[in-house]
């Protein structure tokens, strides 16, 4: 089985509403999608495609190359048919496999017994064919099984992902209610920044949005910072074929003349976090970090650029009287600060949006967790503005 090189269909997942930049991604590297749906999308290609895909995605979660559809009644249909298909071409009896699931099915009230059963079935084939018990369990480390079960059809991939893909590998310390590293892309990309001019950020938390400010600015994509893969433990894999792809995003790092991206927070445990993840991501030196209250941030004039704040949204009563003042706060410094700029606030409290004072220009819709959120646009009109050089005060 070539499966490295055969044609099959692919199935690229997603958080909520972030397939249509998942969509853009996929266009941008030269595939053609046949279907997008609400939370992925589907092509057809190689799993030497799926490498290209895994390590040049900044939106997506997983990589799915399928591998057999058939009909399903009981968790036994499914041992049935996969005990019968040919795993000791795909896995090694040596290496060490995990499966996860997605089960709609009047059968099945746990997923985890979904994942015993097609475990079983592996291990039973490749003990059968070859006297040997290849290891098995949960962690995603090793080759990866995924099984979409709903109604009567079933559907066995290869997970090539294993870890998901939404998170990019340099966050070591998470910090504070994180935005998802994939969210974080998947709003620049929905943004009107043209890569080039000024990106502020205060209220910068772990540093996230910044980190991916400048990761998209310089095309540094997610697979700079991972090097394991599901699709490295099956039988057939080419390092060859990674290393050439992984060659050609090293390749496309570029530099960004005058590049300016500011990130504030007024606290200096958030601010130290972020510059450790952005060290972590070899973008430190492009970010100028500061302590401060937002409405002290350093805002360059004369300048279009992206103003960017993703406050929290608050969940006691209490955090919310507050956060009314602070969202107000927010909506006065763009107005007498931000001039000519475009700004944007991302949140999942749509009441506290309203606080901001300002007409949004767009509303972008997105999901975090189990929230409805939004991107607010606000076009940041000002009078006739002089060309002013500044000299930002210096950076902590």
């Amino acid at each position: 089985m070539k499966i490295f090189t055969s044609p099959g269909r692919i199935i690229i997942t997603c958080s909520k509403r972030l397939s249509p930049y998942v969509e853009q991604e996929v266009v941008d590297l030269g595939f053609i999608p046949k279907e997008t749906f609400a939370t992925g999308l589907a092509l057809y290609g190689t799993i030497n495609d799926c490498i290209k895909l895994n390590v040049n995605l900044r939106c997506a979660s997983q990589v799915h190359y399928s591998l057999k559809e058939f009909e399903a009644n009981h968790p036994e249909d499914l041992y049935r048919e996969l005990v019968a298909y040919p795993w000791e071409k795909i896995l090694s009896n040596e290496g060490y496999f995990s499966v996860t699931s997605n089960v709609d099915h009047p059968s099945v009230n746990n997923n985890l017994y979904v994942n015993v059963k097609v475990k079983d079935a592996i291990v039973d084939r490749i003990t059968r064919e070859t006297g040997k018990r290849p290891d098995s369990g949960s962690s995603l480390t090793g080759a990866v099984i995924y099984v979409f079960w709903k109604n009567n059809r079933a559907e066995v991939f290869l997970d090539t992902s294993g870890e998901t893909l939404s998170k990019h590998g340099y966050r070591k310390i998470p910090g504070k209610a994180p935005m998802l590293e994939a969210l974080a892309a998947a709003t620049l990309m929905a943004s009107k920044w043209d890569r080039e001019s000024p990106f502020i950020n205060p209220m910068c938390g772990s540093g996230t949005v910044a980190i991916e400010a400048v990761l998209l600015a310089t095309c540094r994509k997610p697979g700079l910072f991972r090097n394991n893969y599901s699709f490295m433990h099956f039988i057939g894999y080419d390092p060859g074929v990674y290393e050439s792809a992984l060659a050609e995003i090293r390749e496309q790092v570029k530099d960004v003349p005058g590049l300016i991206v500011i990130a504030s927070d007024i606290s200096k445990d958030a601010i130290e976090i972020a510059k450790a993840n952005a060290g972590n991501a070899g973008v430190q030196d492009l970010i100028r970090f500061k302590q401060c209250d937002f409405e002290e941030t350093f805002v360059h004039e004369g300048r279009a650029g992206v103003v960017y704040f993703n406050p929290e949204y608050g969940e006691r009563l209490g955090e919310i009287s507050d956060l009314n003042l602070t969202y107000a706060r927010i909506g006065d410094f763009m107005k007498k600060k931000c001039q000519g700029y475009t700004g944007y606030i991302f949140t999942g409290n749509l009441d506290l949006a309203k606080k901001v004072g300002l007409k949004a220009s767009r509303r972008i819709e997105f999901y975090t967790a189990r929230l409805d959120c939004r991107l607010f646009e606000y076009e940041l009109y000002g009078g006739t503005r002089r060309e002013i050089k500044q000299t930002p005060p210096e950076i902590a």
